[in-house]
């Protein structure tokens, strides 16, 4: 059969690598899971009962594109208490924040248009963008967020539409936008006529340190679309989002929804809103925090125990991840491959697949959410003496970490 030629990028996204990279059995630090143990599965199950006995039959009707009313109306008293100015008529619900990357992308890219990314980015957000075929400008990570100066000469030099960026405890790196590069990188999109895509899920999950208002905090001309998830802090399977965005951009949004899948299922969104209704979300994520501290704490000192001197790693200050670093000419697709898997049964999102351009190969990325403290302890010890046994056999030349 003759398939249209948006597959051919998806069909090689890395998404299929990770996954197997899961399979049970396996230590794996690849996936960016929740830890299904902390679902509030008993309150869950009864907002959906409660919603079921007290809703009108209009439950399992169709609803609007934008989505339940009463959550859109705590979603957007949660988004300004967290310093967003924004409405109930501008938040939409979606299937999760990824459908809300792949409608601001439909919304502004044609074939060829100018995209900037991080470098390196969510592998999910790539597989999304590879569909609209756009030209990708990669902008390197550093401590405080992406290389703001780098992010300026390429708008001086190219024609840009669209910035993506993770502000908050960034998938992959676990980094956090600072303060005055939030400020510069809303200027910056004012000057060069871009819309930025921030995306949320991790915002609510610091674990030290002082919260900085979203980049949507400063957005003086609308240029900024702003997704959040109950993914991360609810359940993953509920597969609920959500998006809010100007009047010039919503609109448009919204019928993109309405022309992809109608709408988000209307008995999710009542029943989460039912669960919002019925229980205190913010001391539910304050349990969760906990846990993924603990785990986060616990591996990286289980890193500063095992790994060699020449591979280098972050400590976030909340998220899901954290970023290996090995010396350049290290290829650590390679040595998961080759290595690590079948030596030690552990797995981790090598750098290769979290770049468009499948350059960035000396790094990895880690999880620490979804991993009990026994295997964090024996995978870093594992992984440990394999980056060891590779560095020996093969000297590789010493280089700074991003």
């Amino acid at each position: 059969m003759k398939l249209a030629k948006r597959t051919e990028k998806t069909s090689h996204s890395g998404l299929d690598e990770i996954f197997a990279a899961s399979k049970p059995g396996m230590i794996s630090f690849a996936g960016g899971y929740p830890d299904s143990k902390l679902f509030p599965r008993v309150e869950i199950e009864q907002a959906f009962s409660h919603t079921f006995q007290s809703a009108p039959a209009t439950l399992l009707q169709y609803n609007s594109s934008k989505g339940y009313l009463p959550l859109r109306e705590k979603l957007a008293t949660r988004m300004r208490n967290d310093g967003i100015n924004t409405t109930t008529e501008s938040v939409m619900l979606t299937q999760g924040a990824q459908q809300g990357i792949d409608l601001a992308a439909r919304l502004l890219l044609n074939r060829g248009d100018g995209m900037v990314v991080e470098a390196p980015t969510y592998l999910g957000a790539l597989a999304a963008f590879d569909v609209y075929e756009p030209n990708y400008y990669e902008v390197h990570m550093e401590a405080d967020g992406m290389n703001i100066d780098e992010l300026q000469k390429v708008l001086m030099k190219h024609e840009v539409k669209m910035i993506y960026t993770v502000p908050d405890f960034q998938n992959p790196t676990g980094t956090v936008m600072s303060l005055e590069k939030r400020k510069a990188l809303v200027q910056l999109a004012n000057i060069y006529d871009v819309v930025i895509l921030e995306d949320g899920p991790y915002r609510n999950l610091r674990y030290t340190g002082e919260p900085l208002p979203p980049i949507k905090h400063f957005d003086t001309e609308g240029r900024v679309i702003f997704l959040g998830s109950f993914s991360k802090i609810l359940a993953p399977s509920l597969r609920l989002g959500w998006l809010t965005a100007s009047p010039e951009l919503f609109d448009g949004l919204v019928a993109l929804k309405g022309g992809s899948d109608v709408e988000t299922s209307n008995l999710m969104m009542s029943s989460v809103d039912g669960y919002l209704a019925e229980n205190d979300l913010d001391a539910h994520i304050k349990e969760v925090k906990a846990t993924y501290q603990h785990r986060k704490d616990l591996m990286v000192s289980a890193l500063k125990k095992h790994l060699p001197s020449e591979v280098h790693f972050n400590n976030p200050e909340g998220g899901f991840f954290l970023w290996l670093t090995m010396p350049q000419g290290f290829d650590s697709t390679r040595f998961l491959q080759e290595s690590l898997i079948p030596n030690s049964n552990v797995s981790f999102v090598p750098s290769a697949n979290l770049v468009p351009s499948k350059q960035l190969k000396n790094a990895a990325r880690l999880n620490f959410t979804n991993v009990n403290d026994q295997d964090i302890e024996t995978g870093v010890e594992m992984l440990g003496q394999q980056l060891k046994l590779a560095l020996q056999s093969k000297p590789i030349r010493k280089t700074a970490t991003r």
